[in-house]
C-alpha cells in the first residue's frame, strides 16, 4: 500500500466509507479489514439462511462490520468534538465496532444454534490467537488487545466506549436493522438514523451514552423497528424450519461420520468431531471431545459447509441425503403455529405427530420438533438507554408508555413437520394453520 493511499467503500447505506491512511487508527482499520480472519467474513452471510424465505438476503457479515465502524465513527467523532476528553478512546472504539463479529461460525448465528459456539468468545480468541490480527494490534498499541476485551466483556472502565459498540442502543444494533430491512424488502425495518445519532450523547458525570430528551421519539422508533423485525424477519417460521433443517443434516451427519458412513474434510471432521470452547465438552453426538484449533475455525465458512451437505446427498444414508435435499432445493419442513396450545396439548400433538411420521417412514427425531421464538422490543440490561431530563438521566422505559409495553415479550412456538403428513394433521387440529 502506498504510504498515502485511502481505502474507500461503497455501501448502500451508508454510501462511501472512506478511510483516511494519514490517520493512525483509520491506518489500522485498513489493515485489520486486509487480514484472512476479517476476509472471511465475506463468506458468511449475515443472516444465515434467511435467503431461503427472503431472497435478498444475501448480505455478508463482512458488508455488516464495515457499516457498524462507519456509525461507531460518525458517532464518536461529533461527540469527541463537544467532548474532547473522550478522543484518547477512539481507536478502542472503532476497532471494536469492526471486529465485534470477526468470530461468527458459518450461517452466522445458526451455526450457534447447531454447534453451541459462541461468536463472542471467538472473537475474543481471534484476537488473541491469530497472528496476522495480533500482530496488528500489538504494534498499535500493547494494550490494545486487552482494552478489546473489556469493551466485548462491558467492563471497559468508561462505559460509554463498550455502549456504542454492545448495549441496547449500539452502532450494531442501528446497522443490522437497517441492513436486514433494506436486503430482505421489509419496509417497516427503515429507521432515521440521522435523527438517532443526532440525539446520541455523552454525560461526563456518569461517562455514559445518554440521549437527549427530544430525540425520545427517534429512540422510540427504533424500539420499534427492531420489535417488528424480530417478530416478522428473524423469527420468521421459515427461517425456523430451515434452521431446524440444517441443525438436522449436521446432526445426522455427525452420527453417520461416527459409524464411518460419510467422509469430510478436515475442516469439517473438526467440527463434527471436536468442541468449539473449553467447557463445552461435547460434540453433536454428546460425546467428549477435544478442543476446536483456530484454523480449523476459520477455515469454516458458508461454503465449505454448503459443498458437504452438496457432498453428502449422494451417501448411503437416506435420511441424510433427503435432509441435505431439502435444505439445498428449498424443499423445506412446514412450522405450525401452536402458541394457543398448552404445554400438555403441544405435548399430545407432538405425540400424535411422531405416531403419524413412524406411519409415513420418517424419523420423529429428525423431522419433527417444537421451536419457540422470543419477539421483544426492549429489554433493561446493562443500563438500558438513559434520557437526560430535568430529573437528571431517566431510563427510557420511565417515561415512555410505548416503550413500557414493548418490554413485554411475545413468545410464539412452532410446531416443525414435513408436509407429507400435513393433511392428517390438520385434520387433528383444524384450527391451526401452518406457514
Amino acid at each position: 500500500m502506498l504510504p498515502n493511499s485511502s481505502r474507500t467503500y461503497h455501501d448502500p447505506l451508508h454510501g462511501a466509507i472512506a478511510l483516511d491512511n494519514s490517520d493512525p487508527t483509520e491506518a489500522l482499520l485498513i489493515r485489520l479489514i486486509d487480514t484472512p480472519a476479517f476476509q472471511r467474513l465475506r463468506r458468511i452471510r449475515q443472516l444465515g439462511p434467511a435467503s431461503l424465505t427472503f431472497h435478498g438476503a444475501e448480505g455478508s457479515r463482512f458488508t455488516h462490520s464495515l457499516g457498524v465502524m462507519a456509525i461507531a465513527r460518525r458517532v464518536f467523532d461529533r461527540i469527541a468534538k463537544r467532548y474532547p476528553q473522550v478522543q484518547p478512546h477512539r481507536p478502542i472504539v472503532l476497532c471494536a465496532a469492526l471486529l465485534h463479529d470477526i468470530g461468527h461460525g458459518p450461517f452466522s448465528h445458526t451455526s450457534e444454534e447447531i454447534f453451541g459456539n459462541h461468536h463472542e468468545a471467538w472473537t475474543r480468541r481471534i484476537l488473541r490467537e491469530s497472528a496476522p490480527v495480533r500482530q496488528l494490534l500489538d504494534s498499535f498499541d500493547p494494550s490494545l488487545v486487552d482494552s478489546l476485551e473489556q469493551v466485548y466483556l462491558k467492563k471497559y472502565p468508561v462505559p460509554f466506549v463498550w455502549q456504542l459498540v454492545s448495549s441496547q442502543l449500539d452502532c450494531d444494533r442501528l446497522d443490522y436493522l437497517m441492513r436486514d430491512s433494506y436486503f430482505t424488502g421489509a419496509s417497516y425495518g427503515k429507521l432515521d438514523l440521522d435523527r438517532i445519532l443526532m440525539a446520541l450523547s455523552y454525560d461526563p458525570v456518569s461517562q455514559q451514552l445518554v440521549v437527549a430528551r427530544k430525540g425520545m421519539a427517534a429512540i422510540e422508533h427504533y424500539l420499534i423497528v427492531r420489535y417488528f423485525m424480530y417478530a416478522q424477519v428473524y423469527n420468521h417460521p421459515k427461517n425456523i424450519a430451515a434452521t431446524w433443517v440444517l441443525e438436522q443434516a449436521f446432526r445426522r451427519a455427525c452420527e453417520q461420520f461416527a459409524l464411518g458412513g460419510i467422509e469430510a474434510d478436515d475442516t469439517v471432521t473438526a467440527w463434527l468431531t471436536q468442541s468449539k470452547l473449553p467447557g463445552e465438552g461435547s460434540s453433536l453426538s454428546g460425546a467428549p471431545v477435544k478442543l476446536l484449533p483456530l484454523a480449523h475455525y476459520l477455515a469454516a465458512d458458508d461454503g465449505v459447509l454448503t459443498y458437504h451437505l452438496q457432498r453428502w446427498q449422494h451417501c448411503a444414508d437416506p435420511v441424510l441425503v433427503d435432509l441435505c435435499r431439502r435444505f439445498l432445493d428449498r424443499d423445506l419442513l412446514k412450522a405450525l403455529d401452536i402458541s394457543s396450545l398448552n404445554v400438555n396439548e403441544q405435548e399430545h400433538l407432538m405425540q400424535q405427530v411422531s405416531i403419524r411420521l413412524a406411519q409415513a417412514g420418517f424419523s420423529a427425531t429428525h423431522y419433527a420438533g417444537i421451536r419457540v421464538a422470543c419477539s421483544r422490543g426492549y429489554t433493561i440490561y446493562q443500563r438500558g438507554i438513559r434520557l437526560q431530563s430535568a430529573a437528571g438521566l431517566q431510563e427510557i422505559s420511565e417515561l415512555s408508555p410505548l416503550v413500557k409495553t414493548l418490554i413485554q415479550p411475545v413468545k410464539r412456538a412452532w410446531l416443525i413437520y414435513p408436509s407429507e403428513i400435513e393433511s392428517s394433521l390438520s385434520n387433528f387440529y383444524p384450527k391451526l394453520n401452518s406457514a
